[in-house]
């Protein structure tokens, strides 16, 4: 069922608050350790005072029942150094005043490590506990309430010591009392429930952060570099490192589809300059470690589009050796496609797709099916389009879509794209995140055939669905949503339980996403 009210405001609506976790390069983030409760145990948490069990709220949570003393629960190595901790957390009830949830980082034992305490005086502060006696190294105001749920995050690299609540503006310190140890997460007189501790590690000498802005640009904001995929295409999984393209291998500048085609499926690396809009006669296929990317803002190719993929092979359930990986289709404009302008398949990974301009095709904007994974979709113009983006096939694709289609998507604008924006099966977490929904007459997104969709700090506008479980004859997937600005639209349907986000990122303020994506989306924004 679809629940279609309309409505006419900005405001952030939460189920509960967002994973984020600030100032990782999560090009190169890989996940340490994460816990998500649904499989109904702590294993691997010991714990110390109070009563610790695995409970249902919402989903299976990590809860702390006591509010008779302090009590911590931890996890991880010693020996984990420079690290992102992230955790959602809720308090339920405070014994006395002044009373805090934390989460932990450096954790030498049960008396000393850094922390991050979400107080009851309506503070959050940055301390250090060191054989029980705690100092506190920055603080700030931040209204706390009972029942409701708060992400925390803490970041150790090196010296510097930063954390934020629901990704705002950090608490920073530099302090050298503890150089590794492992995470955790603590109450003070206080219950709580905790989920969705995920741990990523810090590359460099120390974060760097970035504050959503309090008015919208007035130039189109930073974007990752040639060689900075984030999201999932930034994950090492299946023997490949994040999503470098063709760097390294030589440069060449094509105008014409017997050049591209030279190119685009030759073994070795290139990066290919497409200069000026070339007519393809047919989907045209894009092989291992190849950046394409488009000179200027007009560049790019019509007729038809590009398939990144193996032939479709219905017995293979598994990625083969030769599966297409490590591609870049970055600051291209395809329209008109009388296929797809963009498809992905037959468990092709980590390809990063950004900065786009996608209209006018025939079937889907973007399709990406049949076990592809470690893909993110970025900062793309898809406009005035029926059938935008498709995640997983069909229904019956159960044997090489389960356990896959791991995909970001996030600062795209769906500008008049009617539907799939996306539609998803089986994907989890599929993290739709921060972009800009106008004019979107049939739906948001969809989650259908067990799938689980995080979307988060979207802005939808005139968007009288902006988001639904099951669609046609497909079955309701799992959806929760957290932190979107609506305006004039509809409050969405969501349901389940989603698995944890495993990699960095930093969320901006979801109503002024609008400016942020409708400025620095599409193409003519980077380089090609």
């Amino acid at each position: 069922m679809r629940i279609k009210p309309l409505t006419a405001i900005c405001a952030t609506l939460a189920l509960s608050v967002g994973l984020i976790a600030v100032g990782v390069n999560s090009a190169s983030a890989a996940t340490l350790f994460s816990d998500d409760f649904q499989d109904g145990n702590s294993s691997g948490w010991t714990s110390s005072g109070g009563t610790w069990s695995v409970v249902a709220d919402g989903s299976n949570v990590l809860r702390q029942g006591g509010t008779s003393s302090d009590a911590r629960a931890r996890a991880g190595s010693a020996s984990w150094t420079n690290y992102t901790v992230t955790a959602r957390a809720k308090p339920i009830a405070f014994n006395g005043s002044n009373r805090f949830v934390a989460v932990l980082a450096r954790a030498q034992s049960n008396t000393s490590y850094y922390y991050l305490a979400l107080r009851s005086n309506n503070t959050v502060e940055l301390k250090k506990l060191v054989n029980g006696s705690s100092t506190t190294l920055a603080s700030t105001s931040v209204t706390v309430s009972t029942g409701t749920w708060y992400t925390l995050s803490l970041t150790v690299a090196g010296t510097a010591i930063s954390g934020n609540v629901n990704g705002g503006a950090p608490l920073t310190a530099t302090d050298t009392q503890f150089a590794s140890g492992g995470i955790g997460v603590a109450t003070f007189y206080g219950s709580a429930s905790f989920d969705d501790v995920a741990v990523s590690d810090t590359p460099g000498p120390g974060p760097t952060t970035s504050t959503p802005p309090s008015t919208p640009p007035t130039s189109p904001p930073g974007n990752p570099g040639p060689n900075q995929a984030d999201g999932w295409a930034g994950v090492n999984a299946w023997s490949q490192n994040g999503t470098t393209g063709g760097t390294g291998g030589q440069t060449v500048t094509v105008s014409t589809e017997a050049a591209f085609n030279s190119y685009a499926t030759r073994p070795e690396p290139f990066v290919i300059r497409v200069s000026g809009m070339i007519s393809l006669s047919k989907m045209t296929d894009v092989g291992s470690d190849k950046t394409v990317i488009g000179v200027g803002s007009g560049s790019g190719f019509s007729g038809y589009g590009l398939n990144v993929g193996l032939p479709i092979d219905d017995g293979i359930t598994s990625p083969p050796a030769n599966a297409v990986h490590n591609v870049i289709l970055r600051n291209l404009r395809i329209t008109g496609s009388a296929d797809d302008n963009i498809n992905v398949q037959m468990f092709s990974h980590h390809v990063w797709i950004d900065h786009n301009d996608l209209s006018g095709q025939n079937d889907g904007a973007l399709d990406i099916k049949r076990g592809s994974s470690y893909v993110t979709v970025s900062w793309n113009h898809s406009h005035d389009s029926d059938k935008n983006m498709l995640l997983g096939r069909d229904d019956e694709d159960s044997a090489q879509d389960s356990g896959r289609l791991k995909v970001s998507y996030h600062h795209n604008w769906f500008n008049a794209t009617d539907q799939r924006n996306p539609r998803v099966r089986y994907g989890d977490p599929v993290h739709v995140y921060n972009n800009y929904y106008l004019n979107n007459d049939d739906y948001g997104v969809a989650a259908t055939m067990n799938s689980g969709v995080l979307v988060e700090g979207n802005y939808f506008e005139n968007v009288e669905d902006p988001y639904h479980l099951a669609e046609g004859d497909s079955p309701n997937g799992r959806l929760v949503a957290r932190n979107n600005c609506l305006v004039n639209s509809g409050s969405g349907q969501t349901g389940g339980s989603v698995a944890a986000i495993p990699y960095a990122y930093t969320l901006d303020t979801a109503c002024n996403v609008k400016a942020i994506v409708s400025a620095g989306a599409g193409t003519g924004k980077v380089s090609g």
